[in-house]
């Protein structure tokens, strides 16, 4: 037995992955990408710890089906805006991949902006994608972010609290 049908999953895996975080550049419309690049049955979780979840409730929870994960991308577009730059992502070589276990991982980049507040900051986050199916389509979407920076920027709509010093 040659190792050429996991080298060819391996290629799928990272096609599908930088394609996906590529289209995240400039993205379509939440339906048009959860059709595109994933399965019929997708979940979406962005980690973070759950005190969050009263100003960042896309946190913490992992939104599961087409629809829920559609509201994924409502919720989060409600508390922030997000600006990835062309080089968000590295080139395909960048993107690990473990075929065996069925799993993609990447770090990109970005500046992300409180739609309350007007708020930014730019971070590094990591993406797991896993569940692929045969096809290649993603099944699940995992997110690690810099949840502390979110809840600075959404939690005041005065950016410079002054106090009192006597």
């Amino acid at each position: 037995m040659t190792s050429f049908p996991a080298q060819t999953r391996t290629s799928l895996l990272r096609s599908t992955a930088h394609a996906f975080c590529t289209a995240l550049i400039a993205p379509p419309p939440p339906n048009e990408l959860l059709s595109t690049y994933f399965t019929h049955s997708p979940s979406i979780t962005e980690h973070g710890p759950s005190w969050a979840t009263a100003r960042l409730p896309f946190l913490g929870k992992t939104f599961a089906g087409r629809e829920a994960c559609g509201e994924y991308f409502n919720v989060l577009s409600g508390v922030l805006e997000m600006h990835l730059p062309d080089d968000a992502f590295p080139g395909p070589a960048g993107f690990i991949v473990d075929a065996e276990a069925g799993m993609v991982s990447v770090v990109g980049k970005g500046h992300f902006v409180s739609t309350k507040t007007g708020k930014g900051w730019d971070e590094q986050f990591i993406y797991r994608l896993s569940g692929f199916d045969a096809e290649g389509k993603i099944g699940h979407w995992e997110i690690w972010a810099d949840p502390l920076s979110a809840w600075d920027a959404v939690g005041s709509e005065e950016p410079n609290h002054k106090r009192s010093v006597e």
